[in-house]
């Protein structure tokens, strides 16, 4: 029987060392990511989001506790084991070039090309299929400076589904973007996951929309990490605990937050 379960963390802290000191963002962390589910992360401003992604990807350590993919603890895969499989889309600004969209999606196919970087056969047909499911064919030509923000998140997309890895990790994938391009691109992350069997975890601030097409949610608060579907989340009214605010509550009928005093 096939494990559904791409990445898991056993009993995780996080956070950072400085001076041999230990500066825990939060701890007691249990997570299992599965394949096929689009699951967002969400939680106040500097609650420690961006941290526990970064431990998620090996790029920071755990204080303490493992974080294991595919079964293997992430501190035993090589950085080329680990890029085929898992691929990240962060928030950083693309370096000046002369790329155009096609390359861009290309060079999610680093992974597997020789030491010329020469594509084979299958690597152009990992990117054509790429660019086909994120529908992009239009920008192929165009310079990556030349198309809007809300068409780069695609590009960027596709560049991670060119790298064929089972899981996908997004930071804030919608920020700039407009309601409109914030639900095309959720609607494709969803796609993604339901039709390709990926396991896509992205951080948001967009809770509303989180909830209505998440598959499934974690919530950090000051005070712990939960993992659990948008119904159960509202059902055990972990929302109310997202904001220190009075005026900001959750309304557990309409599934959104809403301004008490308006």
């Amino acid at each position: 029987m096939e494990n559904k379960i791409i990445l898991q963390t056993q009993d995780l802290s996080i956070g950072y060392t400085n001076k041999k000191h230990d500066f825990p963002v939060a701890a007691n962390i249990e997570l299992q990511l599965e394949k096929g589910q689009l699951i967002a992360l969400i939680g106040a401003n500097g609650i420690g989001k961006s941290t526990l992604l970064r431990t998620l990807t090996g790029i920071h350590k755990p204080l303490s506790g493992a974080v294991k993919l595919l079964e293997k603890n992430l501190r035993d895969f090589t950085a080329a084991d680990l890029a085929r499989q898992m691929s990240l889309v962060l928030t950083e600004k693309l370096p000046p070039s002369n790329l155009t969209v096609f390359e861009l999606v290309a060079l999610g196919r680093q992974p597997y090309t020789n030491w010329i970087g020469k594509l084979s056969e299958t690597d152009l047909a990992k990117t054509k299929a790429a660019i086909e499911l994120t529908q992009i064919s239009h920008l192929v030509d165009k310079k990556h400076y030349e198309i809007s923000d809300g068409q780069m998140q695609k590009v960027l997309v596709a560049r991670a589904l060119a790298q064929d890895t089972p899981l996908i990790i997004l930071d804030e994938p919608t920020t700039h973007l407009d309601l409109l391009h914030k639900v095309s691109l959720f609607m494709l992350l969803k796609k993604l996951a339901h039709e390709a069997g990926k396991c896509i975890l992205f951080s948001t601030h967009d809770i509303d929309l989180a909830i209505q097409l998440s598959d499934a949610m974690i919530v950090m608060t000051e005070t712990t990490v939960v993992q659990d579907t948008p119904s159960e989340l509202i059902r055990r009214k972990l929302f109310d605990a997202l904001f220190d605010d009075e005026n900001l509550v959750f309304d557990m009928e309409k599934s959104k937050f809403i301004f008490k005093n308006l």
